[in-house]
């Protein structure tokens, strides 16, 4: 399953991530108010992590024998509920970063080897956001919740993807999806 998108007329990349903003009425505490940035999956899925909850922890604390994690700005990120033990990084790159990494659009990656999120942290540390946790659809799975009206699609955006304060997104994003679907409707066709 792909997930094209037709916004404004245009369509965007079938292999490019979305971001997936929570309908106000979802009940799954673990989704309610959150932002996700999703991509298709090598398995035909989508993975993907909410990008708008940090945690008060950061790298260094989560690693303090690991001296390259305490140069790391930002908080740690809760990706999701799979895999919570997990450290996970959505890095920006001209090109994969290592090996275990999934392509979510153009200079973007999601890196789950410890050896590639390593060599991230040791060489640019602050050109990624780093996640414990994760979420995974299996295939038809989100195309589903999309269609139960769970989740509001939009383009995304490395700045979004990146962006410092997240509090208040999942707000700006749904007024933002309500203003598309009153403009023009989004129009989502699945593969």
């Amino acid at each position: 399953m792909v997930l094209c998108l037709f916004v404004g007329g245009a369509r965007a990349q079938e292999d490019e991530a979305v971001l997936l903003v929570a309908n106000p009425l979802f009940r799954d505490l673990e989704y309610r108010q959150t932002v996700l940035l999703a991509a298709p999956a090598p398995n035909g899925g989508h993975i993907g992590v909410i990008i708008n909850r940090p945690t008060k922890q950061s790298l260094g604390n989560l690693f303090p024998e690991h001296e390259p994690s305490k140069k790391v700005v930002e908080p740690v990120f809760y990706g999701g509920p799979f895999s919570r033990g997990a450290l996970v990084a959505v890095v920006r790159a001209e090109s994969a970063p290592g090996a275990g990494t999934v392509p979510l659009m153009k200079n973007l990656f999601l890196a789950f080897r410890v050896t590639t999120i390593d060599h991230v942290i040791e060489t640019t540390p602050n050109d990624a956001r780093y996640f414990v946790g994760y979420v995974i659809w299996r295939p038809g799975e989100l195309r589903s919740e999309i269609d139960r009206g769970l989740w509001a699609v939009q383009s995304a955006s490395i700045d979004t993807v990146f962006r410092k304060d997240t509090e208040g997104l999942w707000e700006e994003l749904l007024q933002a999806s309500k203003r598309i679907r009153a403009e023009q409707p989004l129009a989502l066709v699945v593969h």
